[in-house]
């Protein structure tokens, strides 16, 4: 994908050359001391919130950067300030301390409207696995899947915005708090973003059954982590249909499925 144009550089008052930046699924690109990558729906109410944060010893989150006009978004393009730091997929507990914090901050932040409009893998998981929507998957989806739907129940538990894909988007740097970049937005129980967190912990990034117990104060938490499982492989079977279920998939999965099913008896 092309990067931004001399036009959308200027529209931000840059002049340095853009750089591919790593991460970002190479969409992202800095010039000098701002990121900038394409802007979506999301992007002005996402930047109106952070620029409202206040600082906190927490966490810390891109602060946007404004258009020359003024405005948030500027052909197509946001930007904000490049964070000193790297992801760091092994300090999970360190992610979930600072996700608890910046979500904390933003516990006041009114529901957005663009949570209903929206349509992609990400979403439609998210509200299967709420059993907000049906998925007539595919049957090894509905066979791995089938311990999760039997162990789900109702729960009531106060939703706000939350960070939905936390692991790879909190950096770290000496002496300064952790960053949340990133950020995809839902409209769920701090809980539920900690499950998916800690399930993509066990699932992908080597994290052992210990880190699930350490965070099971959490309210709702085996219900947490079942919705939080089901999120991610409704996504997988909807992005990548029946030949995403390799036996190495299944295989990453199957000992979480157990685990969330045994806090959620």
């Amino acid at each position: 994908m092309d990067g931004p144009s001399k036009r959308v550089l200027a529209a931000f008052g840059l002049s340095e050359p853009p750089a591919r930046l790593a991460g970002g699924q190479g969409e992202t690109w800095r010039s000098g001391a701002v990121v900038l990558k394409r802007a979506g729906r999301e992007s002005a109410w996402r930047a109106g919130v952070l620029a409202a944060l206040p600082e906190s010893k927490d966490f810390r989150v891109p602060r946007p950067v404004r258009a020359v006009s003024g405005d948030w978004v500027a052909f197509g393009w946001e930007a904000s300030e490049l964070l000193p730091g790297a992801t760091d997929v092994r300090r999970q507990d360190d992610v979930l301390v600072a996700a608890a914090a910046f979500h904390e901050a933003v516990a006041g932040v009114s529901r957005p409207d663009f949570i209903d409009d929206r349509h992609d893998p990400w979403a439609d998981g998210d509200r299967v696995a709420w059993r907000e929507q049906s998925l007539d998957g595919s049957p090894a989806y509905g066979e791995l899947t089938r311990p999760l739907v039997a162990a789900w129940r109702p729960v009531e538990l106060a939703a706000q915005v939350v960070h939905g894909d936390l692991p790879g988007n909190v950096m770290f740097a000496d002496g300064l708090p952790p960053a949340i970049i990133d950020w995809p937005v839902y409209w769920r129980p701090p809980s539920w973003a900690a499950a998916v967190a800690v399930a993509d912990a066990l699932c992908w990034y080597g994290a052992e059954p210990e880190l699930a117990a350490r965070w099971a104060h959490l309210p709702e938490w085996g219900q947490m982590l079942v919705r939080a499982l089901l999120y991610r492989m409704t996504t997988d079977e909807l992005a990548g249909g029946a030949a995403v279920w390799t036996d190495a998939r299944r295989a990453a999965y199957a000992p979480v499925i157990e685990l969330a099913v045994s806090y959620a008896a």
